[in-house]
C-alpha cells in the first residue's frame, strides 16, 4: 500500500536509511497446509462487483485466467469518489465499500466460480482509518474509536510515527508504529486478533478463496501466524512486502505464512525493456529478486508502483508505455518464474484520482471502450492459454539479436519471441513445436513450423509472436490466410500528440493506442492492419487524458480511406491534405542514450512529454523522420524517458526540413546521413 501527501505531510519510501537490520523468525509452512495454486492471476483494481462478475463470465473464465483478485470489500473512509486511496482506510469489516454491498459482492463470487476463475481478497488488516469520520456506508468513526469494533485499547500505544530511518534498522518500529499516520492495530491482541478472523473468515463463508495481505509488512510474522491459524481452510495468501536492500524488514521473514509480492520483479522488467532485453536469458533470483520462484506473485506493475515517477529507482512500467508494456507482460506469461499477477485497472492523470464514479463516489460499471478503463486483462487472454500451456516445461532454445529481439521455448508446448526494437525483424527460429501452422496467441497472424522444428517469422515492432500446442495446429505446414484488409484513417484535430485507440473483433490496442502522424496542418494519419475484418471501433485522445469517443459511442470505421471531422465519419474519403505542401524533416541525433526520445513542437504545438522513440540508425546515432506539413522548420528537444534532457541549454533547438544532424549541441543542416547509404 502507498499512500500520497494527500492524507498526510510525508510519504513512505520503499529504500530507507542503511542501518543494522534486526533479525526476525522466519515461519515455517507445511504441504499440508499449503493452499491450491492460483493460476494466473489478473488484478481488476477498482472494478465494482458487477463488472467483475461480468469479466469472469465473458472474458477471464473462457481465457484460462484462475483467480481474480479484487479489491478491499470492507465499509472505509469515504472521500466521495475523488481519491482512490480511502479504501485502505477501513472503518468497519462490513461489506458496505464503494463497489457494492454484500449481496452484489457474493454474486459476484458465485459468477466468478461458475465461469472456474477463483477469488482473492484485497484485505486492510494493519490499521483502520487516518482522518475522515464517515463511512461510505453510512457509518461514524473517529481515528481510534470504531463503535461496535474496535477501542482506543485496541491500538499499538503510546502511538508513534514510522520514520524514514527506521526501515534501516528498527524492525519493531516499522511493525508497531503508525504508518502515515494510520491507526496501527495492536495485532499482538488477541481479541484484535479475533475480529481480524472473523472478517475473513466470513469473506472465506461467502466463497472467497485468498486473500492479498496489504501491509504485511507493517504486521510481525508472528502476528500473522496467529491470525492466519484461525482462519478456515487453507486459503491462499500472498502479501505486501515490499523490499528493500539491507532494511530490517524482509520479504524473506514471511514465506512461512504464504506467498509474497515480489516488487522487485517489475523494477528489474522495467531496466530491461527500456534498455536491452538480450539481458533476460539468465532472469532470476540471482538477479536479487527477494524471494524464489515457488514464494513469489509476480507482477509488472499494481496500483502502487504504476504511480511511481519514471524516474524512480522503484518505479515499473505501466499502461502508459503503451506496447513496451504488453511486451514486458507477455515475458512474464512466458518466463517460468513465480505466479504471475496482469494489472487491469483504470486510466489516470492525477495520481490521487479515483477510478470513474457516481453518486458520491460509488464506482460506475467498467466500460472497456470510453478510455478511463486500461481493461488489459483481455490484451493477455492469448498468453494466459500459452502460460496453462507450457507448465512444468524449461526454456531452451534461447535466441537474440544482441539488442532487443529475444525468443525461447517452453520444452515442446509453446515458443515465443519478443521485438523490442523499432523495425521488424524476420529470421528463422528453431521453436521445438510439432510440425503445423500455429495462431500467433499474442497478436495477429500464424506461424508454419516445418518438420524440422523452424519456422521463418516476422515479428513486427514493438510486438511479439508466441504459438504453443492444443491450438488446432494443422497436420501439414500450409499458410492459413489472414486477409491483408487496411484502413487509413484521418482525423481533424488541434492536438500536437494524437492516439487512435481501436478495436478489432473485440481486441483492443493498449491505452492510450497509437500514435497517429502528422498528414498536413490539422490532419492526423493513421493506417492500421485490419486482417480479415471489414470495421473496426476507434476513439481518439492526446495521450494526456483528453478523449475523443465520439459521445461514448465510439466511430465505427471501414477500409480504404476514411475522414473523422469533427464527429463526422466520412467513408471512402478523398486525401485531405492533397494538394498541400507536405514538408518533412529526417534528424540524426547522436548519443549514448538508449531509449532516446525526440519531443518537439511544430507550430508552437508540441508533442506529448517525453515526446517520440526514435530509431536506431547505426552506432551512437538515433535517427526520426517528422512530417511537417507546411511548416519549414520545427522546435525540438531529446531525453532518455528517465528524467535526462538535451534542450540545447533551455533554448531548444531549431531545425529545417530534409536531412540534419544533432552532434554536441550542433545542428547541420542538409547534412549528409552520418551511418552511411
Amino acid at each position: 500500500m502507498r499512500l500520497y501527501k494527500a492524507i498526510v505531510a510525508g510519504a513512505l519510501t520503499a529504500t530507507a536509511a542503511a542501518g543494522t537490520a534486526v533479525a526476525l523468525p522466519v515461519l515455517t509452512e507445511t504441504a499440508a497446509n499449503a493452499a491450491s495454486a492460483p493460476g494466473v492471476t489478473v488484478n481488476l483494481w477498482n472494478w465494482n462487483w458487477k463488472s467483475v462478475a461480468r469479466e469472469c463470465t465473458d472474458v477471464l473464465g473462457p481465457a484460462g485466467y484462475g483467480s481474480v483478485q479484487v479489491s478491499p470489500p470492507n465499509d472505509s473512509m469515504s472521500k466521495g469518489g475523488s481519491v482512490w486511496w480511502d479504501i485502505y482506510q477501513p472503518a468497519r469489516y462490513t461489506l458496505t465499500s464503494k463497489f457494492g454491498d454484500e449481496a452484489a459482492f457474493k454474486n459476484m463470487v458465485d459468477a466468478c466460480h461458475a465461469a472456474g476463475v477463483k477469488v482473492q481478497v484485497d484485505t486492510v488488516i494493519n490499521h483502520m482509518t487516518g482522518q475522515g469520520a464517515t463511512s461510505y456506508g453510512g457509518y461514524g468513526f473517529s481515528k481510534y474509536n470504531y463503535p461496535g469494533l474496535y477501542s482506543s485499547w485496541d491500538f499499538h500505544s503510546p502511538t508513534c510515527g514510522i520514520d524514514n530511518a527506521d526501515y534501516g534498522n528498527n524492525a519493531w518500529r516499522v511493525q508497531n508504529c503508525e504508518l502515515v499516520s494510520l491507526s496501527d492495530l495492536n495485532t499482538g491482541s488477541d481479541y484484535v486478533r479475533g475480529q481480524i478472523a472473523a472478517y475473513m473468515n466470513k469473506l472465506t463463508d461467502l466463497g472467497v478463496d485468498g486473500f492479498r495481505i496489504d501491509a504485511a509488512k507493517h504486521i510481525s510474522p508472528d502476528d500473522l501466524g496467529a491470525i492466519k491459524s484461525r482462519l478456515k481452510g487453507s486459503p491462499y495468501i500472498h502479501q505486501e512486502v515490499i523490499y528493500g536492500q539491507g532494511e530490517a524488514v524482509q520479504p524473506s521473514q514471511y514465506t512461512g505464512i504464504g506467498d509474497v509480492d515480489e516488487f522487485v520483479y517489475g523494477r528489474k522488467l522495467k531496466e530491461q525493456f527500456t534498455g536491452q532485453i538480450k539481458y533476460l536469458q539468465s532472469f532470476g533470483q540471482s538477479w536479487g529478486l527477494s524471494v524464489g520462484s515457488d514464494k513469489a506473485m509476480v507482477f509488472v506493475d499494481n496500483h502502487d508502483t504504476e504511480r511511481k515517477d519514471a524516474s524512480a529507482g522503484d518505479g515499473t512500467l505501466n499502461y502508459k508505455y503503451g506496447a513496451t508494456y504488453k511486451l514486458a507482460n507477455v515475458f512474464m506469461l512466458a518466463w517460468p518464474y513465480g505466479k504471475p499477477n496482469v494489472y487491469s485497472s483504470f486510466t489516470w492523470s492525477n495520481k490521487d484520482g479515483g477510478p470513474p464514479s457516481a453518486n458520491g463516489g460509488f464506482v460506475t460499471d467498467t466500460n472497456c471502450s470510453n478510455g478511463q478503463w486500461t481493461c488489459f486483462d483481455r490484451e493477455m487472454t492469448g498468453m494466459v492459454g500459452f502460460y496453462n500451456a507450457v507448465q512444468g516445461t524449461s526454456v531452451g532454445n534461447w535466441t537474440d539479436n544482441g539488442g532487443n529481439l529475444i525468443a525461447f521455448s517452453r520444452g515442446d508446448k509453446g515458443w515465443v519471441a519478443i521485438n523490442n526494437e523499432n523495425g521488424s525483424v524476420t529470421r528463422t527460429f528453431t521453436t521445438g513445436l510439432p510440425a503445423g501452422t500455429y495462431p500467433n496467441v499474442a497478436g495477429g497472424g500464424s506461424v508454419t513450423v516445418n518438420s524440422g522444428g523452424t519456422a521463418s517469422v516476422t515479428v513486427p515492432a514493438k510486438s511479439a509472436v508466441a504459438i504453443r500446442v492444443g491450438t488446432s495446429a494443422t497436420p501439414s505446414p500450409t499458410v492459413t490466410p489472414t486477409g491483408d484488409k487496411t484502413a487509413t484513417v484521418y482525423y481533424k484535430t488541434s492536438w500536437g500528440t494524437a492516439n487512435i485507440h481501436y478495436g478489432i473483433n473485440g481486441t483492443w490496442t493498449t491505452v492510450p493506442g497509437v500514435a497517429m502522424d502528422t498528414a498536413c496542418t490539422g490532419w492526423k494519419k493513421k493506417t492500421i492492419q485490419l486482417g480479415a475484418a471489414t470495421t473496426f471501433q476507434a476513439v481518439f485522445n492526446n495521450g494526456s487524458g483528453t478523449w475523443d469517443n465520439n459521445g461514448e459511442k465510439n466511430y465505427t470505421i471501414g477500409t480504404g480511406t476514411t475522414t473523422v471531422k469533427d464527429g463526422v465519419v466520412t467513408g471512402n474519403a478523398a486525401n485531405p491534405c492533397e494538394g498541400t505542401t507536405q514538408n518533412s524533416a529526417t534528424v540524426y541525433y547522436f548519443t549514448g542514450w538508449n531509449p532516446a526520445n525526440i519531443h518537439y513542437g511544430i507550430n508552437g504545438t508540441w508533442t506529448t512529454v517525453p515526446g517520440v522513440a526514435m530509431d536506431t540508425a547505426c552506432t551512437g546515432w538515433k535517427k526520426k523522420t517528422v512530417d511537417l506539413g507546411t511548416a519549414a522548420t520545427f522546435q525540438v528537444t531529446f531525453n532518455n524517458g528517465s528524467g535526462t534532457w538535451d534542450n540545447n541549454g533551455g533554448n531548444n533547438y531549431t531545425i529545417g526540413t530534409g536531412a540534419t544532424t544533432v552532434k554536441d549541441g550542433v545542428v547541420t543542416g542538409n547534412a549528409a546521413n552520418p551511418c552511411g547509404g
